[in-house]
This record gives C-alpha cells, sequence and structure tokens, in this order.
C-alpha cells in the first residue's frame, strides 16, 4: 500500500519559462498546505551533460525563434510518430543515457511522490517504474491547452489536464480515465489572491482611470516589442502600456528610450514577479499564446490579444482560447494595431471577453494538485 506522501519532488525542465513556472506554482502551493509538504524542485537540465543540455534547451529556443517552420514540421511529425517506432525508441534511449545523474538525485532525495511538469522526466520515470526499480507514485501535469502525444506517458499514478477536452484525449490514447484529473495548468498563489486596481497601479506609477494594456512576450522577452510598442502609442487613442522585456537587457533600454518620447504613456520593465500586481492595472493583455502565462490572465480574468504563437503547441493554445471567446489573434502587427483600435473603441467587448473568462480559470490549480497527491478527494 502506498504511503501518504510527505515529501514531494516536482521535475521541470528549464525548455521556455512555463514548465519551469508551472513547477515552482506548485511548490509554493506546497509551502502554505495545510498536509505539511516538503516539496523540492529539480530542473532536469542541471543533471544531464552540457552538450544534451545545449540540444534541448538553447537549440529549441534557437530554433523557435528563427526557424518556426522547422519547429512546426517537427511538432507535428513527433506528433504522428508511433511511440514504437525506431526515432522514437532511440530518442528516449539518448535521454535515458542522459539523465543517469537525475535518477541518483532522486533516490537521494528519497521523495514519497513525484509531480513532472515536463514529459522527459516522466518518459525516463516510467521506465523505471516498468523495470521495478522505482516504487515511488509519479504525477504527471500537462502545461498546455492541448495534447502532443510525448505527453502520453505510460505506468504513472495519475495525469492532470489543463482542460476537460486534453483529459478526454489522454483517455482517447490510452491512458486510464480514472487516473486523469482535469486540474488546469497551476500558477502561483498570488494569482487566487484579490488585488485592488488602484493600490497596484499607484505602486507602479500609473493612473488606475485610465484604460491599460500590458504588452508581454514570456520571461526570454523575445521579439521586436519595441517597434510594436511604438507603433500603439502613435495611435490616436487614450491609454497606458506596460511592456515587460523580460531578461532581455537590450530591448528594456530600447523601451526606456522610448518610454522618454511618451512620458506617462510608456511604463517598460524588466524580469518581475510582481505580473499578478500589472495584470491586476490592466484591461487587456497582448501576449504570446504560452500555456503558463494565459493561465495566469484567465486567473486573472484579463482579456488577451494573442500574437506571434510558436508553432504548434502556442498556435494550439490560441485555438483553444479564441473558441472560448476569451482572446482575439492578431496575425501580424498590422492586424494587431487594427484589433487594439477595435477593443479600445467597444469597451463592451473587452467585458464580454472577461465575463467568459470566470470559468475557465482556475487560480488554485496547485492546490488541487497537491490534494489528488496527498490522496484527498474531490471531484474532478
Amino acid at each position: 500500500m502506498i504511503k501518504t506522501p510527505k515529501k514531494v519532488l516536482v521535475l521541470s525542465v528549464s525548455a521556455g519559462a512555463g514548465h519551469m513556472r508551472a513547477a515552482e506554482a506548485i511548490c509554493a502551493f506546497a509551502a502554505d498546505h495545510p498536509a505539511g509538504i516538503e516539496a523540492g524542485h529539480l530542473d532536469v537540465m542541471d543533471f544531464v551533460p552540457s552538450t544534451f543540455r545545449k540540444i534541448y534547451t538553447d537549440f529549441y529556443l534557437a530554433l523557435v525563434s528563427s526557424q518556426p517552420a522547422l519547429w512546426n514540421f517537427l511538432y507535428h511529425k513527433t506528433d504522428e510518430a508511433d511511440p514504437a517506432a525506431l526515432s522514437q525508441r532511440t530518442r528516449r534511449a539518448v535521454e535515458r543515457l542522459n539523465c543517469r545523474a537525475l535518477l541518483a538525485e532522486i533516490a537521494r532525495c528519497r521523495p514519497d511522490a513525484i509531480v513532472c511538469t515536463h514529459f522527459l522526466p516522466a518518459e525516463i520515470l516510467s521506465r523505471e517504474i516498468r523495470k521495478a526499480r522505482l516504487d515511488v507514485p509519479v504525477w504527471m501535469q500537462v502545461t498546455d491547452f492541448d495534447l502532443h502525444r510525448l505527453w502520453v506517458v505510460p505506468n504513472l499514478h495519475g495525469y492532470f489536464a489543463s482542460n476537460d477536452e486534453v483529459a478526454w484525449r489522454m483517455g482517447m490514447r490510452g491512458l486510464p480515465h480514472d487516473a486523469i484529473y482535469q486540474s488546469g495548468i497551476p500558477v502561483m498563489p498570488a494569482f487566487s489572491q484579490p488585488l485592488e486596481r488602484a493600490g497596484c497601479a499607484r505602486a507602479f506609477g500609473l493612473d488606475p482611470r485610465r484604460r491599460t494594456l500590458l504588452m508581454m512576450s514570456g520571461g526570454a522577452g523575445l521579439g521586436p516589442m519595441d517597434k510594436l510598442a511604438a507603433r500603439l502609442l502613435a495611435m490616436d487613442a487614450d491609454f497606458q502600456l506596460i511592456v515587460l522585456a523580460g531578461r532581455n537587457e537590450a530591448l528594456l533600454a530600447a523601451l526606456e528610450k522610448l518610454a522618454a518620447d511618451y512620458p506617462d504613456r510608456l511604463f517598460p520593465h524588466g524580469f518581475t514577479r510582481e505580473v499578478e500586481c500589472l495584470m491586476a492595472c490592466s484591461d487587456l493583455v497582448i501576449t504570446k499564446p504560452g500555456g503558463l502565462t494565459t493561465s495566469e490572465c484567465l486567473a486573472m480574468k484579463l482579456p488577451m490579444l494573442l500574437n506571434s504563437p510558436i508553432p504548434g503547441q502556442e498556435e494550439r493554445n490560441a485555438d483553444f482560447l479564441l473558441e472560448q471567446g476569451v482572446a482575439l489573434k492578431a496575425v501580424d502587427d498590422d492586424a494587431l494595431v487594427y484589433r487594439v483600435r477595435a477593443l479600445l473603441d467597444d469597451p463592451a467587448q473587452l467585458e464580454a471577453m472577461r465575463r467568459r473568462i470566470a470559468p475557465l480559470g482556475r487560480p488554485l490549480a496547485g492546490r488541487f494538485i497537491l490534494d489528488r497527491v496527498l490522496g484527498i478527494e474531490a471531484a474532478r
């Protein structure tokens, strides 16, 4: 009989920020869980050779930013691949050979349960379970609003789906229905707290009475956001624009230079851990449709204008959000400027989008996940 877990180990991969942020969110909820959980977070890339890490992380980021068509091909090719095909068996063998140090670290940590927010550690541990070399319940959290075949990992104790369709598709692809839970995507506890717009606005030097747009593109600050900000600010409309440059120092410098031409209208920021406060000040967010960023928007009931999706997973995220009526999509910068103008001219549409968000937001997903891992039953 599996003992009630008290020490939970969360495994993620730093290929993009989303998997890591999901893991951090689960650990943050563990810190305040009444059951007294000891949670630890490991980045799998800290336990692999440097060559493998560069291929898995740096090459991925370079590919999606400079060769999106090639990434799109690879995404769909791997989604259609038979898991028993030679290419897939070879891929898994290479991953296993490069992840031996991870298995040693897991053994050293002696967790009572493991939650994976990326398919790589889930695949590695699935084989260990099948070979009877691991007797720890392993769970997996899908971090997009669509299901790629790489997330269909057998032998795990349970699976957390981002929405009901992903849960259904997991079952259709052979995972046990009674082990699948619809959790949403975990976001930090701060996104579940009531935040007062006026107070948050004053903290960042914003006018809480003016319409406010928030533009962001992930922790890496990808894309020519300074040029897009300049186009938006040139519009004949009264609004404030917050732009998050992430860790892109060159982009932040360009935005700060532009802000000198638009005092009290453009507010650039680098990497921040106060995104929830900036969202509380905002009426619309302009963003790439990453699973974590859009889940944060849903938690804050903030309508979205989606641009520059990474082919594959982000395009499918965008499809889900468009179908739900909580976002619009801009296919290029001209379309983005047009849609911003249209939304500013029609606040009723913005409000309608906000109302449709309410049933989709899952700000307590991290708590839900831990409750299931602990065996605290609730409705799926």
